[in-house]
């Protein structure tokens, strides 16, 4: 692609217009040079509609300083992100500036117009050729690994290079950096093409190197009992986390970060607030990592942008955090992409949309709203390599809409899109029953590890029991019979013991599976039992004391002895209290609709 240059004849915000000599593509890159008091500033920007000689750009930088006839150098590349050894463990911002190195640059507050590579250029890594020279090699196939935290980073064909080339020099095993050569490669032609550890990859461009694309299957293990029992999340399956300003969407994620078994986590804070993710910052290089024993940072990377950095960086957020997930994927690794908050970003589009006098759609966002969104989230999946392996991307992405109302565009539009719901509730937050996650208007499409039936069962359970805290609000407890209101009692047992979870305790704030399907079971064996109580207050009195230790049981470690003897004793106190034959679990649905 060519370079072209221009000049600035319109600012409006962060959108600029300029009057193209040449050409442009969609989407590329181009410096606007300006001058802000007596300092000179290169300010990048990207090319976001083109029509004739004139293009629209929107600069990922504060516009102040930019004047009518500045000058703009377009790169003849598109907006891009290098891939290679050193990703992981990184904070970035939106444009792939690693941000340590940035503030060690710039101070507190960081300057306009500062550009670090996303790499380093002097880390040495350990090469190890795992193709031979003569070998024919297309994308994405295997030139070599170097080890990367507890991963074997793949040195790739670079993605860009269609077709089939022949090798023809290899690197020996030995330590070189990512701009170091480490192969020739030789095409149809005869042109040969060196090959470093790093390459660079258009970010609104999927990666698309695969075998075969798959449909999701295997469950994704959060160790959160609600989600992996009642709505549970696939690898290579998309969910969104939709709730109103304070409902835990932010710590949800982060529980599911530390705990899902995954291999790698890639967080992208897409204008989220700037405390909740300084807060992100700071406990993750503190926490422990379970299969590891090291810090959890070795393998998360962090794309932060945050609500007062400017507003383009945000696309550019969630397309580069999606990019490093799926180079990812191509080495065989399964990867979660959390998105925080997809809203805002879905703001930024309402934003540039607007400057662009476009048609407006529902609520003024751009009437293209849902195919961007449902490309973004197609990107994830479950893929099979051409060498064999198999490789994921799940992508979660939050949704923050105003009071809470999930009937606004964007969580609408993300609704019809994701295999998962988890929406939050206000009124469950405000009770302090977290997570927050509301039983009965949440949904999933995909399989768990808990027998479905068994599943719907309790769903019936929470739903009887609402309806009967419902009607006790406006006759009162002595208005029920007490057959509703041991219906009553179980759903908020159900609701205290197995739904909620504590965060902070070192045992229940990750469950496994096992654990899980075995506490399930007891569950499920009181809540089809009919029990025999002669009145409602011997009735809450017993569920307040089985409570209890239920909550002891999860607080237990698993499989030991404490934990047997709780067992034992919330087997014989439901034991005591059976009416003298179990009622079929059929029957008892039957009744309560």
């Amino acid at each position: 692609m060519s370079q072209s240059r221009g000049t600035v004849i319109g600012v409006n915000g962060n959108m600029v217009s300029v009057e193209v000599e040449g050409e442009v593509a969609l989407n590329e890159v181009g410096y606007i040079d300006t001058e802000s008091g007596e300092e000179r500033r290169r300010l990048k920007s990207e090319v976001i509609r083109v029509r004739g000689s004139r293009a629209e750009v929107q600069v990922f930088e504060m516009t102040t300083g930019i004047g009518v006839g500045d000058h703009v150098e377009f790169t003849g590349e598109l907006l891009a992100v290098e891939l290679g050894p050193g990703l992981l463990a990184k904070v970035y911002d939106g444009l792939q500036n690693p941000l340590p190195e940035l503030a060690a640059q710039c101070g507190f507050f960081l300057d306009r117009g500062v550009y670090i590579e996303a790499l380093d250029r002097e880390t040495k890594w350990r090469f190890t050729p795992k193709a031979s020279i003569g070998d024919r090699v297309e994308r994405a196939d295997t030139l070599g690994v170097v080890p990367e935290g507890i991963f074997e980073h793949r040195i790739m064909v670079p993605f860009n290079r269609y077709g089939t080339y022949t090798v023809k020099e290899i690197a020996s095993e030995g330590e070189y950096v990512v701009t170091d050569r480490i192969a020739v490669l030789e095409d149809s032609s005869g042109e040969q093409i060196p090959v470093t550890m790093m390459f660079e990859w258009p970010v609104k461009r999927p990666i698309e190197c695969y075998a075969e694309r798959l449909k999701p299957a295997d469950p994704m293990v959060t160790k959160v009992r609600i989600i992996d029992t009642f709505f549970p999340v696939a690898l290579g399956g998309t969910y969104c986390i939709p709730g109103p300003f304070g409902a835990g969407k932010t710590v949800l994620q982060q529980i599911t970060s530390r705990n899902a078994d995954v291999d790698i986590v890639i967080v992208a804070a897409c204008g989220e607030r700037a405390g909740e993710v300084v807060e992100t910052l700071r406990e993750f290089p503190e926490l422990i990592d379970p299969r590891t024993g090291r810090t959890l940072m070795e393998r998360t990377v962090i794309i932060c942008n945050t609500s007062s950095m400017p507003v383009a960086a945000r696309e550019a957020s969630v397309y580069t955090a999606v990019t490093i997930a799926e180079y990812y994927r191509q080495m065989g690794l399964n990867v979660l992409l959390l998105a925080d908050s997809t809203s805002r970003w879905a703001q930024a589009m309402r934003e540039m949309s607007g400057r662009l006098e476009e048609i407006p759609g529902e609520e003024a966002f751009p009437a293209y709203l849902e195919s961007v969104i449902a490309a973004f989230y197609e990107r994830a999946g479950v893929v099979n390599l051409r060498d064999g392996g198999r490789g994921s991307v799940t992508i979660g992405g939050t949704v923050s809409p105003a009071g809470g109302n999930f009937e606004e565009p964007v969580t609408q539009a993300t609704l019809k899109v994701v295999g998962a719901f988890h929406g939050l509730s206000r009124e469950r937050s405000d009770a302090r029953r977290y997570p927050s996650i509301h039983p009965l208007e949440s949904w999933s499409k995909y399989a768990g590890s808990i027998d479905r039936g068994m599943v719907e069962y309790a769903r019936e359970v929470l739903h009887h029991g609402n309806e009967v805290g419902q009607m006790m609000k406006v006759v009162g407890e002595e208005g029920t019979s007490l057959d509703d209101y041991v219906w009553y009692l179980k759903s908020e047992f159900t609701d205290s013991v197995y739904l909620q979870q504590n965060a902070f305790d070192p045992v229940d704030a990750a469950v496994s599976v096992e654990r899980q399907k075995y506490t399930f079971e007891i569950l499920f064996d009181l809540l089809t039992t009919r029990l025999n109580f002669g009145q409602k207050e011997e009735a809450r009195a017993w569920f307040a004391q089985l409570r209890q230790r239920f909550l002891d049981l999860n607080g237990t470690e698993w499989q030991s002895d404490a934990f047997k003897e709780l067992v034992a004793d919330i087997k014989k106190a439901v034991d005591s209290m059976r009416a003298g034959v179990e009622d079929n679990a059929v029957s008892i649905v039957g009744e309560m609709r």
